[in-house]
């Protein structure tokens, strides 16, 4: 069966999913070229004969690059642009099996519970309208309870309707928000399901379910505000409405096929511990342990057996301290894809701060217009907070473009405090106004004291 969540990804092609990443990353060509074939290769594979699609594994892929140069977020954007399973996970989290620690299978089971998420608010957008309407229905019920014995009094029954149609407006209207109202709720404590969840191993969702049938359902009534009682009974019509057996076995499924694990820092794991440095466990032991799951295996999770063979792996280390070569072998093997990603300069920096959906110039300037005060950015000034975060990355450590959250929170600092307080009016950020405001924290010495 194929997996209809996939026909997403078959409305771009690679070109085009290049160009949607370029809207929130600046340049990396190299990177978002293989990360876009790895996508449309898992469309392709959905489209082949079920014995031919077995066959086909992904193309796993390594990216080395210095910090901030847009490694994660390549991958991150990728998976909200498909719309598929995404977990990111720092390999130095691991510990070799038989240690205290998580083991590498936990990976799998929190990608799952990211594709249950997923495929869980896709189903309640279906369905969204008729759940706000019964949470409307519940809280007026709430607010203002149906009278009963009015069926032979017209007038009455009118003057009922009056008010419980005002009622109603402030509710939609959101002046009642405030207000305390008393609603029911269920809780089921299955106090023995902690013992294994504590221990970080799972146990069988039969198993489970039996313990709940031990352990009913209790009902209790709670008094809490109207929008508080909002978000519970939206929960609880949710739960009413949607087959959560369907949601789980199409995200088991969806997660098989098009699940992505992002292992971070995985330079950190290559090579031998010696001399008590890096992990405290053998790192060779971590990743042989991450072998198999990489190769493909089945991990035992509540929701039942998932197999990891289709899961696509990308793994991501700046490799200063240590190169691809040194993880094992048969690791290596099973990362066919090594893309070297490039240091940002100053230009880069510029298209950042200019160009990208969302970017850091429009983040600040939508929050101070929250509080009426517009705010404007010359472009000599960007070049100038762009040409600052190059030099400082070169006299300190290389953090590529999270520089520039840091640069941009000392600029306004005084200005986000001052708003509203006073009537600041519109404020222009020109390269005056920079080299004004930063002038000493740039000559200072000890810049730990202001900027990572």
């Amino acid at each position: 069966m194929r997996v209809k969540r996939l026909d997403r990804v078959g409305m771009w092609t690679c070109e085009e999913i290049v160009g949607l990443l370029d809207r929130y990353i600046v340049g990396q060509a190299d990177a978002k070229r293989a990360v876009a074939i790895a996508l449309r290769n898992r469309w392709r594979r959905m489209q082949l004969p079920e014995e031919m699609r077995q066959e086909v594994v992904p193309n796993n892929i390594i990216l080395i690059g210095p910090t901030g140069v847009g490694k994660t977020e390549i991958a991150r954007r990728l998976s909200q642009i498909a719309e598929i399973p995404f977990l990111k996970v720092e390999a130095t989290k691991f510990t070799e099996k038989g240690y205290v620690g998580r083991d590498v299978d936990a990976m799998v089971r929190d990608l799952v519970e990211n594709g249950i998420s997923l495929v869980r608010k896709r189903a309640e957008k279906k369905v969204s309208e008729a759940i706000d309407a019964a949470v409307e229905e519940l809280l007026l019920d709430t607010l203002f309870p149906p009278l009963a014995g009015m069926e032979d009094d017209a007038e009455r029954r009118a003057r009922w309707e009056r008010s419980r149609a005002k009622i109603g407006q402030q509710l939609a209207e959101g002046t009642l928000e405030g207000r305390e109202v008393t609603v029911a709720s269920e809780e089921t404590k299955v106090p023995i399901a902690n013992i294994f969840t504590s221990a970080g191993e799972e146990f069988d969702a039969s198993f489970g379910e039996s313990l709940k049938e031990l352990f009913p359902r209790k009902k209790t009534e709670k008094k809490v505000t109207v929008a508080r009682a909002r978000k519970l009974l939206r929960e609880q019509e949710a739960q009413r409405r949607l087959d959560m057996d369907q949601i789980v076995a199409e995200a088991v499924e969806l997660t098989e096929n098009g699940g992505i694990i992002f292992l971070d820092e995985i330079d950190k794991i290559a090579g031998k511990s010696s001399h008590g440095s890096g992990p405290d466990v053998s790192r060779e032991g971590v990743q042989r342990d991450l072998l198999p799951i990489v190769e493909g295996t089945a991990v035992s999770t509540k929701y039942g057996v998932v197999k990891t063979d289709h899961i696509l792996f990308m793994a991501a280390g700046a490799f200063h301290m240590s190169k691809p070569s040194d993880l094992i072998p048969e690791l290596q093997g099973r990362f066919p894809i090594r893309v070297e990603l490039d240091s940002l300069g100053a230009e880069d920096f510029v298209r950042i701060l200019r160009d990208t959906e969302s970017s850091l110039v429009q983040q600040y300037t939508a929050l101070l217009r929250v509080d009426g005060c517009g705010l404007e950015f010359q472009p000599d000034a960007l070049e100038e907070i762009a040409r600052l975060a190059a030099e400082l990355n070169k006299r300190m450590e290389n953090i590529g473009a999270r520089r520039l959250q840091t640069l941009m929170a000392q600029l306004l600092d005084d200005l986000l405090f001052r708003v509203p307080a006073e009537d600041q009016g519109d404020v222009t950020i020109d390269a005056a106004f920079v080299n004004r405001t930063l002038a000493e924290i740039i000559r200072d010495e000890d810049l730990s004291r202001y900027i990572l």
